[in-house]
């Protein structure tokens, strides 16, 4: 049976004080349920004290290198000795705004791995990609780009989220049917590159503009593996009610 994950996506957003006390509404609200939340890097230290074994902690991006000198940058070793356990690499919002490319993307996914950090590897298609009809070939193509020259071992430990450009932000979401879609096409990807077990096994997380009330029906889809999630996971009550409904 394979993994179930909400994963919250705080952005660039919130403070040391606001991310303590979501942190602590979150616990409040669960129950036996797991999540994952993926804050900003100032805020992983405090974070990982105040969390239980219920929730997860992971960070947004990874430098592509090892360490050395480029400024600003925070490695896959530094996030290990934090306790991170999960990293998001490739979102569009990186690809767009920071010039990131697929073979970016590729070595990332290998440096999380070599330290046994769980990359969500995310892909997506831009409106007019989809309008053209274009997109599963596109998506093909950022997976095929991902998951180069990685093993079925390595495989087994990533996420892949599947997040439509055009419903980030934006208040459109895909719809159930939509969503499930694409994600049978990504299984069937991983499938073709490795095997059928690894892509059976394989968690596909969908991401765009996920709310409470929309959840539900896309975690109904047979391909639907959980939700990574933005804005709503801001609010503890609106995140709380999206993993409950898993």
């Amino acid at each position: 049976m394979r993994r179930q994950l909400v994963i919250g996506n705080w952005k660039m957003n919130t403070s040391i004080d606001e991310a303590i006390n979501l942190i602590v509404d979150l616990k409040e609200g669960l129950n036996d349920e797991s999540t994952v939340v993926c804050v900003p890097y100032t805020h992983i230290g405090v974070v990982q004290e105040i969390v239980d074994d219920r929730i997860a902690v992971g960070a947004q991006n990874l430098c592509q290198f090892d360490n050395g000198a480029y400024t600003g940058e925070i490695s896959s070793t530094m996030l290990q000795s934090l306790g991170v356990e999960f990293v998001i690499v490739g979102h569009s919002e990186r690809r767009a705004y920071f010039g990131e490319t697929d073979s970016m993307v590729n070595t990332k996914v290998q440096q999380a791995l070599k330290k046994d950090i769980i990359p969500v590897i995310c892909c997506g298609e831009q409106l007019e990609t989809r309008k053209e009809g274009s997109f599963l070939p596109f998506i093909e193509n950022q997976i095929r780009e991902a998951l180069k020259n990685l093993s079925k071992a390595m495989v087994a430990n990533c996420v892949i989220a599947y997040e439509p450009v055009w419903a980030i932000g934006t208040g459109e979401t895909a719809s159930a049917e939509q969503a499930q879609e694409v994600h049978r096409f990504i299984r069937g990807i991983i499938e073709n590159l490795y095997d059928k077990s690894t892509a059976d096994h394989m968690t596909i997380v969908y991401g765009g503009s996920v709310k409470a009330e929309n959840a539900a029906d896309l975690f109904k889809e047979e391909d639907v593996d959980g939700a990574l999630v933005g804005g709503a996971s801001l609010k503890a009550n609106d995140f709380l009610s999206i993993i409950k409904a898993l």
